[in-house]
C-alpha cells in the first residue's frame, strides 16, 4: 500500500460515523444519493440514501479512486489491455456488448452472427423438431443462463431449457425426466472443454440419447467453448461449435455463446435487447465519474461497510420472484472475483476484501432471516431489488403488497422502534440500498447484471486486487482427481471418510 493510499484509509477511519437519522435531517439527502437512470427497456432508480455514506466519505473515496488509478484501469479494461495480470489476459466481456477494442468488438459481432444463424436455423426446424435443450455447464456457464431464463421466460419459451451443473446424477436425471430424447438438443458449455463435471454430465447425456433411440447423439450436441478444436475432437460437428474469446472469463461469459440457451429460449431479438441493456450500463460506467458513476458509488458503500464498519456479509433480497436466482448469481460474481488475500502485485492485502454475499427472495425471506437483520448483533448492509410493473396478471393487490413490504423493510431497518420490552425493541440505524426497475425485461436485466459486474470491478480496483483470476477453486479439484486416481495418502479424517464411502 502506498503512503498516499494508506493516508486516505486512515482519514476515512477517522471520519465521524453519523446515524441515518442524522443524515436524513438534510432535506437534500434523497436527491443527493439516489439517481434515476434512463435505460433501454425502462428506467432504474438506484437509491443509496439509506447508507451511512456522506459527502466527507465520498470525497475521500474519490481521492482513493484517483490514488489507485481507477480511471486508468477502467480505460485499460475497455481498451482490451492485459489487466488480468496473473493469467496474462485481457478482460473483454464488454466487447461482447459492443463496447471495447475495435478488433474485439468486430470479433464478437461475427461470433454473435454465427450464433444467431444457428439459433434461427433451429427455430426454423433445420435440426428437426426441437422442444427441449439440456444445457450442461458449471459456475458461470450455468448460473448466468439459469438466471436469465428463469427471469425472462415466465410467459413461455420458444424452447424449454433445463440447466444442469451439478455432477450429482440426480440433477441430470431430473432434466431427463422433463425432456423427450427425440426432440432434445444438448448444449455443452465449457471454456476449456475439459471441465470434469461438465464432460462427465455430457457423456451421460449422450448415453441417454443413445439408449433412447437417437441414432446420432453427437448430431444433437451444440458446443459452447473457447477451445473449439477440443470440441471437434470430442465429436461435435464444426457447424455446431459456437466459440467465444479466451479473454472472456466464465462468470462474465453470459454475453457470449454461453448465452446460447437464453437466445434459443427467448429468440434473438430479445437476446439482442439483453445485450443492449448491458451496453447502456457499460456506457454509463465508462463515461461517468465519482458519485455520478453508479457502480462506483455502490463500491464506495461496499468498502465503507466491509473495511470501516467490520461487516463480513452483504445481503441481496429480490422482491420479484423472477429474480429469485440473482443472489446465487451474485455470490459467484462477487466472491469468486474478489475473495482474494493478495493484491494484483502479489503482496498481501491490508484489509478485508469481498464480504460474504447472500440473500433470498421477498417476501419469503422476511419470515426466515429478517429477524437477524432487524434485531441481531450483526450489522448487515442490504440491497433490495424490485420492479414497478408486475410480472403477473393477478389481482394488483399482490404486487402492491409485495412492493409495500419491500419499501417497509428498508424503512424499518433505518428507523427502528423503541420499546420498554427489549425483545420488542428494534435498534434501527441499519443500512440498505434499493434498486427499483420500472420493468423487468431483457434490457433492464442486462443492465442490472452489467451494473453488478462493474460494481465488482470497481471494488477490486479500489482494493488493488485482481478480480479476474480464481485460483482458489483449483486445489479441491486437484485433490478430487488425486482421490479418483488412487495411490495418494491423505489426512486420517479424509482416509476414514473415503473408506466409509467405499471410494478407496
Amino acid at each position: 500500500m502506498s503512503d498516499t493510499v494508506a493516508g486516505i484509509w486512515q482519514a476515512l477511519e477517522k471520519l465521524e460515523k453519523p446515524t441515518l437519522g442524522t443524515l436524513f435531517a438534510d432535506p437534500a439527502r434523497v436527491a443527493d444519493w439516489s439517481t434515476r437512470l434512463d435505460l433501454p427497456g425502462g428506467a432504474i432508480r438506484f437509491d443509496w440514501s439509506k447508507t451511512h455514506l456522506n459527502a466527507a466519505h465520498a470525497a475521500q473515496f474519490d481521492a482513493l479512486a484517483d490514488a489507485v488509478g481507477f480511471k486508468v484501469k477502467r480505460g485499460a479494461m475497455f481498451a482490451g489491455e492485459v489487466i488480468n495480470v496473473t493469467e496474462h489476459r485481457a478482460v473483454e466481456h464488454t466487447a461482447l456488448r459492443g463496447i471495447g477494442r475495435d478488433t474485439s468488438v468486430e470479433e464478437a459481432t461475427a461470433l454473435h452472427l454465427r450464433m444467431k444463424s444457428l439459433v434461427e436455423a433451429i427455430h426454423a426446424g433445420a435440426l428437426g423438431e426441437v422442444k427441449h435443450l439440456i444445457h450442461i455447464g458449471i459456475g458461470g456457464s450455468a448460473l448466468g443462463p439459469a438466471l436469465a431464463i428463469d427471469a425472462l421466460t415466465r410467459d413461455g419459451a420458444k424452447v424449454d431449457v433445463q440447466i444442469v451443473s451439478n455432477i450429482d446424477g440426480c440433477a441430470l436425471e431430473a432434466a431427463f425426466a422433463k425432456c423427450d430424447p427425440a426432440t432434445t438438443l444438448i448444449a455443452v458449455a465449457s471454456k476449456t472443454f475439459t471441465t470434469t463435471e461438465t464432460m462427465t454430465n455430457a457423456d451421460s447425456a449422450l448415453n441417454w440419447l443413445r439408449e433412447n433411440g437417437v441414432g446420432d447423439p453427437y448430431g444433437r450436441v451444440v458446443a459452447l467453448t473457447a477451445s473449439p478444436d477440443k470440441a471437434v475432437d470430442w465429436g461435435v460437428d464444426e457447424t455446431r461449435v459456437l466459440p467465444f474469446p479466451e479473454s472472456v472469463g466464465g462468470r462474465y461469459s453470459l454475453w457470449s455463446s454461453i448465452g446460447f440457451p437464453v437466445a434459443l429460449a427467448l429468440g434473438w431479438d430479445d437476446f439482442a435487447e439483453f445485450l443492449e441493456g448491458a451496453a447502456a450500463m457499460d456506457r454509463h460506467f465508462l463515461e461517468s465519474d465519482g458519485l455520478a458513476n453508479l457502480p462506483l458509488r455502490a463500491a464506495y458503500a461496499d468498502l465503507y461497510y466491509a473495511r470501516l464498519r467490520g461487516c463480513q456479509t452483504r445481503a441481496c433480497f429480490a422482491y420479484d420472484e423472477r429474480l429469485r436466482l440473482l443472489p446465487s448469481y451474485l455470490q459467484q460474481l462477487e466472491m469468486e472475483s474478489n475473495g482474494k488475500s493478495v493484491k494484483a502485485d502479489g503482496s498481501p492485502v491490508d484489509g478485508p476484501t469481498a464480504p460474504i454475499t447472500w440473500g433470498g427472495v421477498g417476501t419469503d425471506a422476511q419470515h426466515a432471516v429478517f429477524q437477524l437483520l432487524h434485531q441481531g448483533t450483526n450489522l448487515v448492509p442490504v440491497d433490495f431489488i424490485a420492479a414497478i410493473i408486475p410480472g403477473d396478471s393477478l389481482d394488483p393487490a399482490h404486487h402492491r403488497n409485495l412492493l409495500a413490504n419491500c419499501f417497509a423493510q428498508g424503512a424499518a431497518l433505518m428507523a427502528g422502534k423503541e420499546a420498554k420490552d427489549g425483545a420488542r425493541a428494534y435498534p434501527g440505524d441499519r443500512p440498505s440500498a434499493t434498486i427499483l426497475c420500472e420493468d423487468l425485461n431483457p434490457a433492464t436485466l442486462g443492465a442490472l447484471i452489467a451494473f453488478h459486474e462493474h460494481r465488482t470491478f470497481a471494488n477490486a480496483v479500489l482494493m488493488e486486487i485482481n478480480a479476474f483470476d480464481q485460483f482458489g477453486v483449483e486445489l479441491g479439484k486437484e485433490i478430487a482427481k488425486s482421490i479418483l486416481g488412487g495411490g495418494t495418502k491423505f489426512d486420517a479424517s479424509t482416509e476414514a471418510l473415503l473408506a466409509e464411502a467405499g471410494i478407496k
